[in-house]
């Protein structure tokens, strides 16, 4: 399996700097799940005067968004649809809520097959659809942080994927996203607790130490930076070019 980055569209920005750092791929089939989107260029927050606790899972208000593009992103073990199949399933699911408008489950087939297409608005409508219909679904929340992502809103997509782990508790692709979100808003110190719960899910999740790792070298950290991007190498030998960028002791 390749980067879960770049099944979360990470590539235009941590990617461009630290280039493929994780462990799967995205091919989404919209019935399955589909996972993030992009991480912002790693700009290293100024020298702290003292060594910092890691920082609550709130973000920093005076944190600057960075710029970046976003992907379409892919779930794994899926095989990748044809835009042309993408459609179909959006025609199927069109037929399927002109009888039954409130089917949750074709609105949520519909909104995935859009976001494959980057019909980001119209996926958007789809998803506020469904947690109209069913406030607990934490699939759809999820999807919807991860459309948000793609749409440059990282704060509501930070509150979606929260919402999404209210009723998700244990899902560490949740956890990866909002750090995601927190890392594109620069907000290294938010975004670390969330590597780290994810990775309290999944030990061997290496997106989750290399992101971390990058966030405690941004922060000036160079011993915990080191210890998590060595860990992300043994996970996936790709992480290597992120070692050699931001390991510096």
């Amino acid at each position: 399996m390749q980067t879960f980055l770049r099944r979360l569209g990470l590539a235009a920005g941590l990617l461009a700097l630290a280039t493929q750092c994780a462990t799967t791929t995205e091919t989404e089939n919209p019935n399955s799940r589909s996972i993030p989107t992009t991480a912002a260029p790693v700009t290293p927050a100024p020298a702290p005067a003292a060594d910092a606790a890691v920082a609550p899972t709130t973000p920093v208000p005076e944190a600057t968004a960075p710029t970046a593009t976003a992907t379409a992103p892919a779930a794994p073990a899926e095989k990748r649809l044809t835009p042309a199949e993408y459609k179909a399933q959006v025609k199927s699911a069109d037929i399927r809520l002109k009888t039954m408008p409130k089917d949750a489950k074709a609105l949520l087939r519909r909104a995935k097959a859009h976001s494959q297409l980057k019909n980001y608005t119209l996926a958007l409508a789809d998803y506020n659809a469904v947690v109209k219909l069913e406030p607990a679904n934490a699939e759809a929340y999820f999807n919807r942080g991860l459309t948000r992502l793609r749409l440059d809103q990282y704060t509501p997509a930070i509150a979606d994927f929260s919402k999404s782990l209210r009723y998700n508790p244990n899902d560490k692709e949740a956890f990866f996203s909002r750090g995601v979100a927190r890392l594109q808003m620069a907000n290294y110190r938010g975004a670390i607790p969330d590597f780290t719960r994810a990775l309290a899910v999944d030990s061997l999740y290496a997106d989750a130490y290399e992101y971390r790792g990058i966030s405690y070298a941004s922060l000036y950290k160079p011993k915990e930076a080191r210890r998590d991007l060595e860990k992300a190498v043994k996970l996936n030998p790709a992480a290597v070019k992120s070692l050699r960028k931001y390991a510096k002791d």
